[in-house]
């Protein structure tokens, strides 16, 4: 039942907003024709007050003021008052159809305003209702109390239907408007999950592709150079490009396929996603393109989680990458000391000096700003830069477990993919990872 009122009374709103002066003139030819009836009403054995229609005429300017209840809620309200009033002292009896006027202004008015002036006008309406109730010679015959009561009760009724409409229509608007901003931001949330893919995928495009591609020119080179002087050897480094190509492309095809990857039953596993302990391949193909790389441990190694764990052989393999590409070194080392909750990871090449301000027009590049990236995706921070003595240095501190401080939380579904392959948890934590 309350559901089918709920719904009529919403009907009737939203018809009253579409056509507000045709609901206001028939609101007031009902409340004129009730207070004409109510004129007429007297007590058994009383004769009606025969004023020449001056009760009529009053209730209707009462009436009437109630077509500009919207602009002055307030002057309607002592408007219909003062009428009240007049015909009360005229000796009309009070009856609900006498008072429909002012009620029909304290409710417009309680709805209009706010909870103090509803108050404050609606006491001293009723206060100057009652008291004319009381010195009124047509409410002589019954006592005091009897008096007061009706007016009471008759006027506090609108008052509080007005308060509950404000109060429902108050709480329509706060859904509405929580709905409209929980649809905005829907939509940013999925334009910056859109961008912030696209930012990841070209990352790892990145890593992928400019660190094989970078060895197999180097190699490819480095062949090309002693093809005459070094068979045995421009054979071997041949060999090896081979196998930084296949590797390009195995990294590629895992890349690509966890980018179309369906999630479904039938979905083949992919390639686990590299970490430190691809280090000694990664060692060995710089080592071919003409570059002896050193790795040393300091501290006891720990568990990393897949996220940090790619995070930080990415960093090692672009910092290797740069120095294969820019700087004019032979030997590279690469640093991992575990301390206290952090890993701390340093390349240094020993270029010459002249090769410090190459390094620095390179970190404008992509590269040093991928591996920033990826070092503050997880709560890290990354340095590089020219060093002193010559050469380049890039030194990254990454927190064992990742931190992200991404504003609707965690994407890392890892727990519940245990049942499928090691790399669906590691590449699903990178994502959350990459989060900046």
């Amino acid at each position: 039942m309350s559901s089918s009122l709920e719904r009529y009374t919403d009907r009737f709103e939203q018809y009253a907003e579409r056509h507000p002066r045709i609901v206001d003139v028939a609101v007031v030819a009902a409340l004129m024709g009730s207070a004409v009836l109510g004129s007429s009403l007297t007590l058994p054995g009383v004769e009606p007050v025969d004023q020449d229609g001056a009760g009529s005429t009053v209730m209707g300017v009462a009436c009437l003021a109630l077509l500009q209840y919207r602009k002055y809620p307030r002057t309607t309200v002592v408007v219909t008052t003062l009428c009240t009033v007049i015909v009360i002292q005229l000796g009309y009896l009070i009856t609900p159809l006498l008072l429909a006027p002012v009620m029909a202004a304290l409710y417009s008015l309680a709805v209009l305003s706010d909870r103090k002036t509803t108050r404050v006008y609606g006491f001293t309406v009723t206060a100057v209702v009652m008291a004319g109730a009381v010195l009124s010679d047509s409410m002589e015959t019954f006592q005091p109390l009897l008096q007061t009561v009706g007016p009471l009760f008759w006027l506090l009724l609108p008052i509080a239907a007005g308060n509950m409409t404000r109060l429902r229509r108050a709480y329509l608007k706060a859904v509405q408007a929580r709905a409209e901003h929980a649809e905005r931001t829907r939509e940013e949330e999925a334009r910056l999950r859109v961008t912030e893919e696209r930012m990841r995928i070209a990352r790892e495009l990145h890593d992928v592709v400019a660190h094989h591609l970078a060895l197999a020119n180097a190699q490819a080179g480095t062949a090309a150079h002693l093809a005459l002087t070094d068979p045995w050897q421009t054979q071997k480094i041949l060999t090896d490009l081979t196998g930084t190509t296949s590797s390009a492309l195995r990294e590629l095809k895992a890349t690509l396929g966890l980018m179309r990857r369906s999630d479904g039953p039938g979905s083949p596993p992919l390639e686990p996603s590299p970490g430190l302990d691809r280090l000694p391949d990664l060692v060995a193909a710089c080592a071919s393109a003409g570059v002896a790389t050193t790795v040393t441990t300091e501290g006891e190694p720990r568990p990393l989680s897949p996220g940090v764990d790619l995070t930080a052989y990415r960093i090692v393999q672009e910092a290797l990458t740069n120095v294969t590409k820019h700087a004019a070194a032979e030997t590279a080392h690469v640093r991992l000391s575990y301390v206290g909750s952090r890993l701390l990871i340093t390349v240094t090449n020993d270029g010459p000096a002249y090769t410090a301000a190459f390094g620095v027009e390179q970190s404008r590049g992509f590269g040093v700003m991928g591996m920033r990236e990826r070092a503050q995706s997880i709560g890290g921070e990354l340095r590089a830069g020219p060093r002193p003595e010559g050469g380049f240095e890039v030194s990254t501190a990454l927190p064992l477990q990742p931190f992200s401080s991404h504003p609707w939380g965690s994407l890392d579904h890892s727990d519940s993919a245990e049942a499928e392959a090691e790399v669906e948890a590691e590449a699903e934590t990178e994502a959350e990872g990459e989060k900046p």
